[in-house]
């Protein structure tokens, strides 16, 4: 198939190796920021926050956190141009809604006077709620949908990227804690731009399951 979406999709793989002699400039992050911004969520919900370690202070504060395991990405916070902390709300409230509602007011999606009426839609977040108040399962699925929207943006620019759940949650989300603000990060992405000789995976072939294993048209 000849496309440019799949052809983007052809040339991205996960890195693991990055020139740290290359940084992403100031106008691809602006598209990759407002990218993050606009990406879907259940209802609207954005019940997410993006921290971007990308001084070397914040990379040195990240590397700590690789003291007692996973390694093997440490390298990434040094060579890669930016590491993004994604990060979800695991305690989703209505007062978390309100702000979604009222600046769908400010941006004229929502008519003043149908204000209350667009807490109907939070009937989805009561759902996903256990009684401890955590939404954690449902926030967290919607903060995926980020990460895979940002995936093929980086894609799009051909800026080279690494998804890590090998992360130390417990000392990443306490040397974080200011910024996340009782958010949870679960999941990274480094960005950069890859090795030339050293990022193996980038030689590869693409792999993945054929379109009939995967997909039922009924």
């Amino acid at each position: 198939m000849v496309h440019a979406i799949i052809e983007d999709l052809l040339w991205r793989h996960t890195a693991k190796k990055y020139d740290a002699t290359r940084k992403i400039s100031q106008k691809d992050l602006d598209v990759i920021f407002e990218a993050l911004r606009l990406s879907a969520s259940s209802i609207n919900s954005q019940p997410w926050k993006f921290v971007v370690i990308e001084s070397s202070e914040a990379k040195e504060r990240m590397s700590r956190t690789f003291a007692h395991k996973y390694q093997f990405n440490q390298p990434h916070i040094f060579d890669s141009s930016q590491i993004i902390l994604f990060a979800y709300n695991p305690r989703y409230t209505r007062d978390d809604y309100a702000k979604v509602v009222d600046k769908g007011i400010e941006d004229e999606r929502t008519k003043p006077e149908g204000r209350e009426k667009a807490f109907g839609s939070f009937v989805f977040v009561e759902l996903n709620t256990d009684e401890t108040g955590n939404t954690s399962g449902w926030t967290k699925a919607q903060l995926y949908i980020a990460l895979g929207n940002t995936l093929h943006t980086l894609a799009r620019l051909k800026i080279d990227s690494t998804p890590m759940e090998g992360i130390d949650t417990d000392l990443l989300n306490e040397e974080f804690k200011r910024e996340l603000d009782g958010y949870q990060c679960d999941v990274a992405l480094a960005i950069g731009y890859h090795h030339p000789r050293e990022d193996y995976n980038a030689k590869l072939p693409k792999s993945r399951r054929s379109l009939e294993t995967v997909l039922v048209r009924i």
